[in-house]
């Protein structure tokens, strides 16, 4: 394996520039963000020991799980050199108050990009996305609900989920999509393909690559993936979920990060650090995600921590 790297371009002598697609923002103060959790559901797939702060694993039986307050998260950015943030809803504390979300973007425009969480079948989703949007720059909207035995998520296409698509294409934002190569993202793959095509102005973004298994040397990037390859307004993120996946399996993450690239294009993955879900300190995160693109040129190394996130979530400098 090659040496961990420090975030400096070698080549130039610069430093690496970071923007990162996935940071999960959880308030310190509860008394103005109430938290309101929920249970992991049983239908949901299985996750590795070691996985998203679960004890036990690789990370040992004590995770980091630190709290990217925004007091807190701002100093992490700036010692990393990551420039801004997509701020993802915090489901699992929040369930669909975006409250914290959509303030934290208010007062900070310039360094995060806000993306709600929201119920795909509830009648009043397309109304507050369209709200948020005006009165907040929302950048992106990412849909819940329930997932059949089969692994098909029907709520991805539901006549209220189409709703939500309509008004995320009439203002161009992105739809930001959490399904699994292992059930939920296969089957579903045909009907993501059909939403691109029939709302071309979303940008439509799966979330830790669908998460695929790595039992070969395809890495999970098998029959499956081809068809998704082939459509330049859907993008992945490569997140510390994934990181962590490989570090449980013995997986070389470089060499994952390799083929992914291979596959899709640098231009269309971008790093997200998962921070408020994922184990590790905020520079840990980052020195990971370093450590994996050291099979990348530096063109590939920027697009993908860089340049295509910030061109996904944020348009001519400002939150999409």
């Amino acid at each position: 394996m090659p040496p961990p790297q420090d975030n400096t371009n070698a080549a130039a002598g610069q430093p690496i520039k970071l923007f990162d697609s996935h940071a999960h923002l959880v308030a310190d103060d509860q008394a103005r963000y109430p938290r309101n959790p929920m249970k992991r559901s049983p239908n949901a797939p299985p996750r590795l020991p070691g996985v998203i702060g679960l004890p036990g694993g690789k990370h040992g039986a004590k995770p980091i799980n630190e709290v990217p307050d925004v007091a807190r998260m701002l100093p992490w950015m700036e010692e990393e050199r990551v420039e801004g943030a997509v701020a993802v809803q915090k489901r699992m504390v929040y369930r669909y108050d975006n409250s914290y979300i959509l303030d934290s973007s208010d007062e900070y425009p310039e360094v995060f990009s806000a993306v709600v969480i929201l119920d795909a079948e509830d009648e009043g989703t397309p109304a507050v996305v369209r709200s948020a949007i005006e009165q907040h720059g929302l950048a992106g909207v990412r849909l819940f609900g329930g997932r059949e035995a089969d692994g098909t998520m029907p709520w991805l296409n539901s006549p209220r989920a189409l709703q939500t698509w309509a008004v995320a294409d009439e203002y161009g934002i992105v739809m930001d999509l959490e399904v699994l190569a292992i059930g939920g993202g296969g089957p579903s793959v045909p009907a993501i393909i059909e939403l691109a095509h029939r709302f071309p102005n979303v940008r439509v973004v799966l979330d830790h690559m669908l998460e695929p298994e790595v039992e070969d040397d395809s890495y999970g990037f098998d029959a499956r993936f081809v068809p998704l390859a082939a459509e330049p307004n859907i993008f992945f993120k490569f997140t510390s979920i994934n990181l962590d996946i490989y570090r449980e399996t013995d997986t070389p993450a470089d060499e994952v990060l390799r083929r992914a690239v291979d596959m899709f294009g640098a231009d269309r993955i971008m790093w997200g650090s998962d921070i408020g879900t994922s184990s590790g300190t905020y520079k840990d995160m980052v020195q990971r995600i370093l450590d994996a693109a050291v099979l990348l040129t530096d063109a590939e190394r920027h697009a993908v921590l860089y340049e295509t996130g910030k061109k996904v979530f944020v348009k001519g400098g400002v939150r999409a």
